[in-house]
């Protein structure tokens, strides 16, 4: 059996990042090798959500169906699936901190067969992508949603729309992200 979790601090809201780490559709731009991830369920994530992911894996493709097992908002995503002689449950769990939001991933992997034999590689290989993959995260969502402080106010807006006026009623300044 194998056994990996790992956490990072985020300085961003607790509902900002449990929203963005709960759409898998998100995670090819944090997670390294996955190359695709499509829901193949329709409506809002939550319990029976089921995924399909394309992956890259100490140089092999792998394509894996998961399920979400369990789905607290801003608190626990599990989710299951298997691919060939492997089975895991993983999961996301969030919860607030001083500077931010703290979120652990964890996973629990086993493999059947010869395949058994390279569990100290594999859990090695998990490791070094856990750590490389929540730096990721850290980076994207610090990028995501600027702040613009405005009078006494922090606005968020997102980046790809651009408000005509501040909601203090003071003009946008798209070069500065500003409230002019």
């Amino acid at each position: 059996m194998i056994e990996v979790e790992d956490s990072i601090v985020i300085a961003r809201p607790i509902g900002e990042v449990f929203t963005f780490v709960a759409d898998q559709t998100n995670a090819p731009r944090w997670q390294d090798g996955l190359l695709e991830v499509r829901r193949i369920t329709d409506g809002p994530p939550g319990v029976g959500t089921r995924h399909v992911a394309v992956r890259r894996f100490m140089g092999r493709k792998l394509e894996l169906t998961n399920e979400y097992v369990h789905y607290e908002p801003n608190t626990k995503i599990t989710f299951t699936g298997a691919s060939g002689p492997s089975s895991f449950e993983a999961a996301y769990l969030t919860d607030t901190t001083a500077d931010g939001t703290r979120v652990t991933c964890r996973m629990r992997m086993e493999q059947r067969g010869l395949f058994k034999l390279g569990d100290p590689l594999v859990a090695a290989g998990l490791r070094r992508e856990f750590a490389v993959n929540l730096e990721n995260l850290k980076r994207v969502c610090s990028k995501r949603r600027p702040t613009a402080t405005c009078r006494r106010r922090t606005v968020s807006c997102v980046s790809t729309v651009r408000p005509s006026t501040c909601p203090a009623t003071r003009t946008w300044s798209s070069s500065t992200s500003e409230c002019a």
